[in-house]
């Protein structure tokens, strides 16, 4: 039985409206009538249709365009709603599209239709929107710069004299450039004797013998005690790139192992380095910490628990927060973010909704040890400056007082002091002795005195000893500071009673670079 468009009107009459009827006529008699369309499909027809260089043609969108969208694309919701939602009763008739327009379009030029991209763009709509494949872009892109750390101790064999290494941990880091340098925390390596880096590669980067000699440290031998690959991993069954894996086809799981070129303990990061070819590396894109806003998007990759490659999403949920080094030296300007951050996670990056690293997870706060939507990373713009001096001079390089100081909290429980820094010690030789400041000495008749207190730096309130490095920070080393310190006084009341009064003092000091051999002698 034939269908001519005439009976095909007739049909529509019994299930849809007037209007419906005037449209379908309309597809039958114009099978390639361009009708307009709001601009969120028109940009959804753009992103689908990338590959077309004629930018002119995207004003508008064939009717079989937009009964792709009509059915699939969930979110339209501007005033051209209501008339593509009326195409629902042609669609049964789209299938006698072709025959109609062989009778009564017969003049019109064929068209090229790459029927293959538009298969491809309908089944991508219909398990995702924008904001999902823009999410797997990322990952996809990034996976790939994330790296697996495993870290081993040495341990000497109970039953022979043979020293073996154990694991200790495990947790995440990211390439920062093409010569293999990788980023991590430094309390992912801080016990560590040694650590194997498990990277993404290219399964085209890769081939016959070459892959054996990365497998086994870059072409050394496993008789090479140095060198050797240890067999031990972490990471759970189905990690990216092994045997059986599902996802993110076309990589392969390669281990080298790595040697540490820096620490920075009070910022809690790391550098280490691999020998691998330039080709099987892929360099995290590296933004700024700089104009980030409370309530943007975040994206945190890492491998927690031993699963590798764990993609979470969050937001960011506050700036400017402070956390506690391993040292107990504070962080500051940590970003907080809600995307979940687990032990494993630590040294991997955070990204913007662009796939940029603005930061890289540090710690959680938590009362089980899990997540509980409050992770921790350290801004960009911190790791930058400090891997970049870590990679020139193997150090940081920080302005220092010149002092060693007490703990705030025992000068508090101890003698009271709840406002300021009491200094212990001056070292010999440093400006901040030069210039006159005091530790805690014995007098010659045997009274212990106590030390001066700092309260300010260049009129910074000093309160306790975090205040004091985030001051002193500010500065380089060489720069001359204000510091006011309170100096306990013995002096006699109008009773002749001896009583101690605290006398407030203001010395210059030149601040030291932490690396000086002045500061450093005995």
């Amino acid at each position: 039985m034939t269908i001519t468009p005439c009976s095909s009107i007739r049909i529509v009459l019994t299930i849809s409206s007037i209007w419906s009827v005037q449209l379908c006529a309309a597809l039958f008699v114009h099978p390639t009538r361009s009708y307009p369309v709001s601009n969120r499909v028109k940009t959804s027809i753009l992103a689908e249709r990338s590959t077309d260089n004629n930018k002119e043609d995207h004003a508008f969108c064939t009717i079989d365009e937009v009964s792709v969208y009509q059915i699939t694309n969930r979110y339209v919701k501007d005033s051209n709603r209501r008339k593509i939602l009326s195409l629902l009763p042609a669609a049964p008739f789209l299938a006698f599209r072709q025959s109609a327009s062989a009778q009564l379009a017969v003049d019109a030029p064929p068209q090229q239709i790459n029927t293959g991209q538009k298969v491809a763009a309908a089944s991508r709509l219909l398990c995702a929107d924008l904001e999902e494949e823009n999410r797997i872009a990322i990952f996809e892109r990034v996976a790939p710069s994330v790296v697996y750390i495993d870290t081993f101790a040495e341990k000497r064999d109970v039953f022979s004299t043979n020293v073996m290494e154990v694991p200790i941990g495990s947790g995440s880091g990211y390439i920062w450039d093409s010569e293999g340098h990788i980023v991590t925390n430094f309390h992912v390596v801080q016990e560590a004797k040694s650590a194997q880096v498990a990277i993404l590669t290219a399964s085209s980067a890769v081939s016959g013998n070459a892959l054996l000699s990365k497998q086994t440290g870059g072409g050394s031998s496993m008789d090479d005690p140095v060198n050797a690959i240890n067999p031990f991993t972490s990471v759970r069954p189905g990690a990216l790139g092994s045997v059986g894996s599902t996802a993110l086809n076309g990589f392969t799981r390669n281990v080298y192992k790595a040697r540490v070129i820096g620490v920075d303990p009070t910022k809690d990061i790391a550098v280490l380095k691999v020998d691998a070819p330039i080709n099987e590396l892929r360099p995290i894109e590296v933004g700024t910490s700089q104009g980030l806003r409370v309530g943007q998007g975040s994206l945190a990759i890492g491998n927690p628990f031993g699963l590798d490659h764990t993609l979470t999403t969050g937001v960011i949920s506050g700036l400017g927060r402070e956390v506690k080094s391993p040292t107990g030296r504070p962080i500051s300007n940590v970003i907080q973010t809600d995307a979940a951050i687990n032990p494993g996670n630590s040294g991997g990056p955070l990204l913007d909704s662009s796939g940029r690293m603005i930061g890289m997870a540090t710690a959680i706060y938590s009362p089980s040890g899990a997540s509980a939507g409050v992770g921790f990373a350290i801004p960009a713009d911190t790791v930058q400056y400090v891997v970049t001096m870590l990679i020139e001079n193997g150090q940081i390089i920080r302005p220092l007082l010149g002092v060693s100081i007490l703990d705030s909290k025992q000068a508090r429980q101890a003698l009271g002091i709840t406002k300021g820094v009491l200094i212990l010690e001056v070292k010999p030789g440093t400006p901040a002795f030069k210039a006159g400041l005091r530790g805690i000495r014995r007098s010659d008749s045997g009274i212990i005195e106590i030390g001066d207190i700092i309260t300010a730096i260049e009129g910074s309130q000093i309160t306790k000893e975090e205040d004091l490095f985030k001051a002193v920070e500010q500065f380089e080393p060489g720069d001359v500071v204000t510091v006011t310190v309170n100096r306990p006084q013995v002096e006699v009341d109008s009773e002749g009673n001896p009583e101690i009064r605290l006398k407030e003092l203001i010395f210059s000091v030149k601040l030291i670079a932490s690396d000086d051999s002045t500061f450093l002698q005995k």
